[in-house]
């Protein structure tokens, strides 16, 4: 696996792209989309780590975010069509705590029209791109922390820099479109940058460059994502089966690692035994045993 630091303009699927021709492999993913003008942590990763992604993007996440009142989008960020609403400047730092405190906590969203979420079996973006109307229902998230960080006057329009933690799921141009919303005047993202994806930090990040990064292995990523067991080597032979084990493991998902540290397999609890949830090894597949 890899952690880069995606750059502006370039979308999610351009750097896995990139990493497949700086790997010389295909199977490469990513966990979690970032939008084109979004920068930040992406988790990408390589041949079987592919598995684990599904699993690391549910982690919450923590962004740093620009928000322009007294103008909206259609898109909710820079990259739409932008229009003027009302006059901002005369919003105080009070204004806009008051108007933040109902998007903290669990909150019901409703996720930006431009988004990948499906409607009748397409894409939510693909629907509004053609002019046809789209109606996304409430989701249930957290934002865990939305701290106003400045305010920066520019005219008529009022950029507020945010600082968010939030779960999985949620859309911080929702969060810049119903902050404006709730003052009137209009809200809409204008910059955009991840710094954290569960205990994977930007400081973890990589630029992507001209030759291929240092990769981290699984089991690293595992210990950074899930609680983790080390397993005997009998346990070890009966997870290349995938068999039900007599481990204590924590849900929603535990790591189970060879004698030699080797991360084999992800399992969840069930009743007193453990099950396999996704098994990262074969019966004829080489272990480390120590």
């Amino acid at each position: 696996m890899v952690v880069v630091d995606k750059q502006s303009a370039a979308t999610s699927h351009q750097v896995v792209g990139r990493l497949r021709r700086l790997l010389g492999t295909k199977k490469i993913g990513h966990a979690g989309t970032l939008d084109p003008m979004a920068t930040g942590v992406l988790i990408l990763g390589v041949g079987r780590a592919t598995r684990l992604l599904g699993h690391l993007a549910l982690h919450d996440k923590r962004y740093l975010a620009t928000v322009r009142l007294g103008e909206r989008s259609d898109s909710d960020d820079a990259d739409g069509v932008v229009e003027a609403v009302a006059d901002a400047s005369g919003l105080t730092r009070e204004d806009i705590d008051r108007a933040c405190a109902p998007l903290r906590g669990d909150i019901q969203q409703v996720p930006s029209t431009v988004s990948a979420i499906k409607v009748g079996g397409r894409r939510a973006y693909a629907l509004a791109r053609e002019g046809k109307p789209v109606e996304l229902r409430p989701r249930s998230v957290r934002v865990s922390r939305l701290d106003v960080l400045g305010l920066r006057p520019d005219g008529a329009c009022l950029d507020v820099d945010i600082d968010v933690e939030c779960s999985s799921g949620t859309y911080i141009r929702a969060i810049a479109r119903d902050l404006g919303a709730a003052l009137g005047v209009g809200g809409h993202l204008t910059a955009l940058r991840r710094t954290r994806i569960g205990n994977f930090d930007i400081d973890d990040a990589v630029v992507l460059g001209d030759e291929a990064p240092e990769l981290m292995t699984m089991a690293e990523a595992a210990r950074r994502s899930f609680p983790v067991v080390t397993l005997d080597e009998a346990q070890t032979r009966d997870v290349r089966f995938g068999r039900a084990l007599d481990v204590a493991v924590r849900g929603p998902v535990t790591g189970l690692l060879s004698p030699g540290g080797q991360l084999l397999a992800l399992y969840a609890p069930e009743g007193e035994r453990a099950i396999p949830v996704t098994v990262l090894v074969g019966p004829d597949d080489e272990i480390a045993l120590g």
